[in-house]
């Protein structure tokens, strides 16, 4: 007999060590950990370089087309890539009632629960800043990542999960829309705003957005001003003066907006099983959608994933809402979960995926480059060789991960 860590969910039963099956570990969500590991694929799979393999059949739709969607937006609108870490960030916020439930059936006491809470976000910002600082020289004090943003906000999200559901919905509209007035209080550059000096092209001007969108421009906006004092007080190797990206420490705060809208899909779970709320997800998803759209076409607030505008935080959970709507269709009334397994297995370690895409590329690849070598890679063409090698380097990922599921090894934090 074999113990099972459980990462999200329900206690694990025991089972024997040879059984390869999914239900080792129930009773637990399967959308969910398949929603999951979806959006972990997503993440592992940009070793398969599309944009750079587009770029070698210029004009060919199909490859324009993934590499589109393998590549986040240069400022407004969504890409398939782009929904990534809205995707992570709400699933975390699914698992915090089952996590929740599950502490209060052990009987564990708020503070301890509180203490446990806080702990885990202490790890998630070191964990996002060691893996940001694998390249640099000392310690790389970056807190715009996924790990980073959540750890942020974990401790509020742990909070405001044991409000009543009125005062969730009040959160979440509280703090969206403090942050957008903080934002639009905030002056908007002017017509001899050195663009330059914050790292924004020539070329790159036909993002620049105008009128009352200005407020939310590229390195010149509320976020920009606090991290020009904010990470200046970290030791660097050069002061900061602008992200290349654009992306902001103060996005962890409309991500948080994200994690609770997350919170909501879970305790729907839980209120209503073993029924699935399939018509508050899709009702949800329409409402959040269309309010994230108003904002953006009336010129409010536009949609932009770098700096999580307020509106980004309504369209992308709506897009969440709908991708966990599609998985319970496929998985809890068509019963097709033989279809989604692979995905499972990636799910169900999400957070060791995460620490492998990010440390186990240059290994993975040099390894294959030696022992398969380059005739092998090239067997499709030398254009092709980017993603003969990312789908080489995709497989052994799963394959670990595979035999992490077997073994009943999950990693958590």
């Amino acid at each position: 007999m074999g113990n099972v860590i459980a990462l999200v969910g329900e206690p694990p039963r025991k089972i024997a060590t040879n059984e390869f099956k999914y239900e080792a570990v129930q009773p637990r969500n399967m959308a969910v950990d398949a929603y999951r590991g979806l959006v972990m694929l997503l993440m592992m799979g940009e070793v398969l370089e599309f944009a750079r393999v587009a770029r070698s059949f210029p004009g060919n739709p199909i490859w324009q087309f993934l590499s589109f969607n393998q590549s986040h937006v240069e400022w407004v609108g969504m890409s398939l890539h782009d929904t990534i870490q809205p995707g992570f960030t709400f699933l975390a916020g699914v698992s915090l009632p089952y996590s929740l439930r599950r502490r209060r059936q052990k009987g564990e006491s708020f503070r301890h629960m509180l203490l446990h809470t806080m702990w885990r976000s202490l790890v998630l910002i070191a964990l996002g800043i060691f893996l940001r600082s694998t390249d640099s020289p000392i310690t790389y004090f970056t807190f715009e990542d996924t790990l980073t943003q959540i750890g942020l906000g974990y401790t509020f999200g742990f909070l405001l999960a044991f409000v009543k559901p009125r005062w969730q919905w009040t959160a979440i509209g509280a703090i969206l829309f403090g942050y957008w007035l903080a934002w639009a209080l905030y002056p908007a550059p002017g017509p001899n705003f050195n663009w330059a000096a914050v790292g924004v092209p020539p070329d790159w001007h036909q993002h620049l957005l105008t009128g009352f969108a200005a407020h939310w421009n590229k390195n010149s906006n509320f976020g920009q001003a606090f991290d020009l004092w904010f990470l200046n007080l970290f030791p660097r190797t050069s002061p900061f003066v602008y992200n290349d990206g654009g992306y902001l420490t103060l996005s962890f705060i409309p991500t948080l907006g994200t994690l609770l809208l997350g919170v909501v899909a879970g305790r729907w779970f839980i209120e209503m099983a073993p029924a699935i709320p399939l018509r508050r997800f899709l009702i949800a998803a329409a409402a959040l959608i269309a309010g994230g759209l108003l904002l953006h076409f009336t010129g409010i607030c536009p949609i932009v994933k770098r700096v999580w505008t307020p509106a980004w935080t309504l369209f992308s959970g709506g897009v969440c809402f709908l991708f966990l709507s599609a998985f319970c269709w496929l998985v809890d009334i068509k019963l097709q979960r033989k279809v989604v397994f692979p995905l499972v297995v990636v799910g169900m370690n999400s957070i060791a995926a995460y620490v492998m895409a990010e440390l186990g590329r240059g290994f993975v690849e040099s390894s294959f480059r030696i022992h398969l070598g380059m005739r092998v890679l090239n067997c499709l063409g030398t254009a092709l060789e980017p993603t003969v090698l990312g789908a080489l380097t995709l497989a052994a990922y799963w394959l670990v991960l595979y035999w992490m599921f077997g073994k009943k090894l999950f990693i958590k934090i």
